[in-house]
């Protein structure tokens, strides 16, 4: 993703400085100053529904949603599968948004090596499938069908909650970061679970998988630092 940066002269033109004179002028910033990890992941939530909006949400919640059912039928492919489905276009925006806001300390503290890019995607899968587990451990058996990052996207902020209480590196799991975040997160999700979608732009009627928020973000706070290992920042 190519990076644009703008510059604007001074009013009344501006001249470069001589050659051997300092130049004081700021350097200009980036528009998207995440890493390139977090931006790939959130330009793929957009894509992935710009293609899934030119079929019915029925058809696709068949083909990729995931549900407790399913899961005992055999379908763990789902558990993948419905990170990258989503409900509607605020649905979708608001999760790439969620995922570039707490992705980002994530990415910096896992490094742009290698070893550093895999260990954040696994982080983030990983965090989205434990996610779907929560919420079927609740409806266990159950057809509900749940879709979406939010899971995996509270994974990431479980592990920005831990970053910010360590200052750059995993603080202790009950820091006044973890606890703080994890508190609010808590109560947005009580209100959502007793508002069903009414809060949330164009759901209608359909509900909120606040157990899948929950465990995810639990995930993110438990496996951040096991998955700095990975990338070989213990």
């Amino acid at each position: 993703m190519s990076t644009a940066y703008f510059e604007a002269p001074a009013p009344g033109g501006s001249r470069p400085p001589h050659q051997g004179e300092p130049d004081f002028r700021p350097a200009p910033e980036p528009i998207v100053n995440a890493p390139w990890p977090v931006v790939v992941l959130t330009l793929s939530i957009v894509a992935a529904y710009l293609v899934q909006s030119r079929f019915p949400l029925p058809l696709v919640s068949e083909a990729f949603a995931f549900s407790p059912a399913l899961l005992l039928q055999g379908h763990a492919e789902r558990l993948v599968s419905s990170l990258f489905v989503h409900g509607n276009w605020a649905h979708a925006l608001m999760n790439a948004a969620f995922i570039l806001a707490f992705g980002a300390p994530v990415a910096r503290y896992y490094g742009p090596r290698l070893g550093g890019v895999v260990a954040f995607f696994l982080f983030y899968l990983v965090c989205g499938v434990l996610a779907c587990l929560g919420f079927a451990a609740v409806h266990w058996g159950q057809e509900a069908a749940l879709v979406g990052a939010s899971g995996a996207a509270s994974g990431l902020m479980g592990g920005a909650a831990r970053l910010i209480g360590g200052q750059g590196r995993p603080g202790p799991m009950f820091s006044k970061a973890v606890t703080g975040m994890g508190t609010a997160w808590i109560i947005v999700n009580v209100i959502m679970a007793f508002t069903g979608g009414a809060l949330i732009p164009g759901a209608g009627s359909a509900g909120v998988g606040w157990e899948a928020h929950l465990a995810g973000f639990a995930a993110g706070v438990l496996l951040i630092g096991p998955f700095g290992w990975l990338a070989g920042r213990s």
